[in-house]
């Protein structure tokens, strides 16, 4: 009963709940690259419209450290990724262009 009750708990911590949402298009051509910077959040606010909240946690999480990620100098589409958790968020900036 225990291990069962361990198993209900951990998968309860690592549930989760994603939402992608567009920030912003330009009248460039997408392209085939793709860039991604990630932050983790603790104690962050589950809403979808908001970039960061409460403690962030990790690297450089800028729409001009996604697009150097993907070696991208034409942004065409810019959207956030959030990923809830039980105590903490993980959000991601994804910039598509040439």
């Amino acid at each position: 009963m225990k291990k069962f009750l361990t198993i209900i708990a951990a998968s309860g911590l690592l549930a989760s709940c994603s939402v992608t949402t567009p920030v912003t298009a330009t009248n460039n051509r997408i392209g085939a690259k793709v860039g991604v910077a990630s932050a983790t959040c603790l104690f962050g606010s589950p809403l979808p419209g908001s970039l960061s909240s409460g403690l962030v946690l990790g690297g450089p999480y800028t729409i001009a450290d996604a697009a150097k990620n993907g070696g991208i100098t034409k942004i065409a589409t810019v959207d956030v990724k959030k990923q809830n958790f039980l105590l903490f968020t993980k959000n991601s900036i994804i910039v598509t262009g040439e």
